[in-house]
C-alpha cells in the first residue's frame, strides 16, 4: 500500500515539474563575465553576442540609475533570442525585478485600445501609476507589411519597422548555436536525446523556427517513453515532425483544403449538393 502511494507521489510531482517547465525557464542570466562580454555557453544564453553585450550595457545603467523612465527595444527577426535576452537582464537583476510577457494577441482580443492594454501592462510590471508620453523616434524604415482589412469596409492594416541608428538588433542564430540550445533544453527537461536525433532536431529548427523545434522535444520524449526506450531516437523525432505542424506547414494546409472549410468566402464557387443515404 506504502508503494502504491509512493508512486502517486512520484507520478505527481513529474507532472508538476512538466507544467513548470516554461520557453524560456532555462534562462539564469546574460551569460557576461565581469567586465560585461559575453561567454560563448553560460546561463542557458547561447550566441547573440553583440545583443547580449548591448544588453549588459543596459543592465549596468539600470545598475547605476541612469536610464529611469526610458525603455529598450529588442528588434529582430522571429525565434532570434529576443525574449530570451529580456529574461536574461530581468534575471540578472535580481529576483525582485518582476518579467511580464504578453503576447500580440492577447492585446488585439480585448475590448479596449492597443495604449491602453500596454499601459496596464506596464502597470501590473511596476506597480505604480503612469501617464501617456509621446516620443518621436528617427529611423531608417526596413519593412513595411500591409494586410488586408478586417471585417468589411474597415481600413486597412499593416506593420512598420523602424531601424534607428543607435540600435543593436538580433541576427539569426547560426546552426552550431540552434544545436547548443536545443542540448540545454534537453537537459532542462530531463529528456536523453542520441546524436542523429539532435541533428535532425537542428535541421528542423533551422527550416521552420527555433520555438517550434523546441516544443518538439516533449513529444518525441513521450513517444520514446511509450516505447519504453530511455533515449528519444532521430526516427521518434521524425514522427512527432510528421504529427505536428509547423507554421508554413499549416498555412500550405489551410490554403490547399479551403475550400472545404465552413464559412468559406474564397473563390465563391456554388455550393456542392450533399446526398445522405438512409
Amino acid at each position: 500500500m506504502a508503494s502504491i502511494a509512493a508512486a502517486q507521489v512520484q507520478e505527481v510531482r513529474s507532472i508538476t515539474r512538466i507544467e513548470r517547465i516554461g520557453a524560456h525557464s532555462h534562462i539564469r542570466g546574460l551569460g557576461l563575465d565581469d567586465s560585461l562580454e559575453p561567454r560563448a555557453v553560460s546561463q542557458g544564453m547561447v550566441g547573440q553576442k553583440m545583443a547580449r553585450k548591448a544588453a549588459g550595457v543596459i543592465l549596468q545603467m539600470i545598475r547605476e540609475g541612469k536610464i529611469a523612465g526610458r525603455a529598450v527595444l529588442l528588434a529582430g527577426q522571429p525565434g532570434t533570442g529576443k525574449t530570451a535576452i529580456a529574461m536574461g537582464l530581468a534575471q540578472a537583476l535580481g529576483p525582485d525585478t518582476p518579467f511580464t510577457s504578453m503576447a500580440g494577441s492577447e492585446i488585439y482580443s480585448l475590448e479596449m485600445s492597443k495604449t491602453e492594454a500596454l499601459t496596464q501592462a506596464i502597470r501590473k510590471s511596476i506597480g505604480i501609476r503612469i501617464k501617456e508620453e509621446s516620443e518621436i523616434i528617427e529611423g531608417e524604415v526596413v519593412e513595411v507589411v500591409i494586410e488586408r482589412a478586417v471585417g468589411t469596409g474597415g481600413a486597412r492594416v499593416g506593420r512598420l519597422t523602424l531601424k534607428t541608428t543607435d540600435m543593436e538588433t538580433t541576427t539569426p542564430y547560426s546552426q552550431q548555436e540552434l544545436k547548443e540550445i536545443l542540448n540545454i533544453r534537453c537537459e532542462e527537461e530531463d529528456c536523453q536525446m542520441s546524436g542523429d536525433a539532435l541533428t535532425v532536431l537542428t535541421r528542423v529548427a533551422t527550416e521552420t523556427s527555433l520555438r517550434y523545434a523546441i516544443q518538439l522535444i516533449t513529444t518525441a520524449s513521450l513517444v520514446a517513453k511509450r516505447r519504453k526506450a530511455t533515449e528519444v531516437s532521430m526516427e521518434d523525432v521524425k514522427k512527432v515532425y510528421s504529427l505536428f505542424l509547423d507554421e508554413h506547414r499549416s498555412e500550405q494546409f489551410l490554403k490547399e483544403y479551403q475550400d472545404e472549410f465552413m464559412f468559406d468566402d474564397g473563390a465563391g464557387d456554388a455550393p456542392q449538393q450533399m446526398e445522405v443515404s438512409q
